[in-house]
């Protein structure tokens, strides 16, 4: 979870997943529209992309806001062109966000940022470039590893929406969950550790804490293999504090797939891995 993605077994095609690298440059294989550069604050990284599908049932398209990883110190939105554009092909809506990191800011700051690109996309779904698809959508976030945390964070604890004056239930309809860290304290990776004052953990930080407060649903992806996030410790823990709390939650093993490249199922380029998108689109349409 904590380290910059690694791709594998594709690595001598990919390197660090930029913006022009390989798995986006396929990714133009997909026929959708853009719109880049959408700012949901003043600071430089409180921006989103959008990704528009060309062809969808007008009037019930699904949206869909995606956080990525990378630790909280690294990350581009632009080197995840690859996800909107899919997803967008898939008939979604889908907005790709940046936030602030590590060394700029530490906890919570980042979740600050995610609370306002959610108040964004909401405001976007009613605006004119949108309102033809879906102008009474609600949002179903999803996230990657780090991207995951925010994700549950902001499904999870209330605080974070109720700060943009966002209500829940009436903003989302659910989560996605690919490979996150659910259950963080103690923290070994030392890059993360400045991120959360270790080891003075800030209180009320860790998404495992909220279950009981679950009000939408979720859906938890865990790759076969995974020595970065155990799956064991955070998404299937979190899977199991959630149905304890009666709470509708689904979790799904990929196969084939490791911490990094169980996102990468979303390129083309990971054609022979399990798909994340399967159950990904059985989640949405079930919303």
């Amino acid at each position: 979870m904590f380290r910059k993605l690694v791709w594998l077994p594709v690595a001598s095609l990919i390197s660090a997943c930029s913006p022009l690298g390989l798995v986006n440059a396929v990714s133009n294989v997909y026929q959708v529209d853009e719109r880049r550069d959408i700012a949901y604050g003043e600071l430089d990284r409180q921006t989103l992309d959008l990704y528009l599908p060309r062809t969808s049932g007008a009037g019930h398209t699904q949206v869909i806001l995606f956080f990525y990883g990378g630790s909280w110190n690294s990350g581009s939105r632009a080197e995840y062109r690859f996800v909107g554009r899919r997803l967008a092909d898939e008939g979604y809506i889908v907005a790709v966000a940046d936030y602030r990191l590590y060394p700029e800011v530490r906890y919570p700051d980042f979740l600050y940022d995610s609370a306002k690109a959610v108040k964004k996309v909401s405001e976007l779904i009613h605006s004119d470039m949108l309102s033809a698809f879906n102008p009474s959508a609600r949002i179903t976030l999803m996230g990657h590893s780090a991207g995951a945390y925010n994700a549950a964070m902001m499904a999870l604890d209330p605080r974070w929406l109720k700060n943009e004056s966002l209500e829940r239930e009436s903003t989302i309809n659910g989560w996605v969950g690919l490979a996150g860290p659910y259950d963080l304290y103690p923290i070994s990776v030392e890059d993360v550790k400045p991120v959360f004052f270790h080891p003075d953990y800030p209180a009320d930080s860790n998404p495992i804490d909220f279950a009981d407060q679950a009000v939408v649903p979720s859906l938890l992806l865990v790759p076969e293999d995974d020595d970065l996030v155990n799956p064991d410790r955070n998404s299937r823990a979190l899977a199991d504090r959630l149905s304890q709390q009666k709470a509708t939650v689904r979790l799904e093993e990929i196969q084939g797939t490791n911490h990094s490249t169980l996102i990468g199922t979303l390129s083309p380029v990971l054609f022979f891995k399990g798909s994340s998108l399967a159950p990904i689109n059985d989640f949405i349409q079930s919303l």
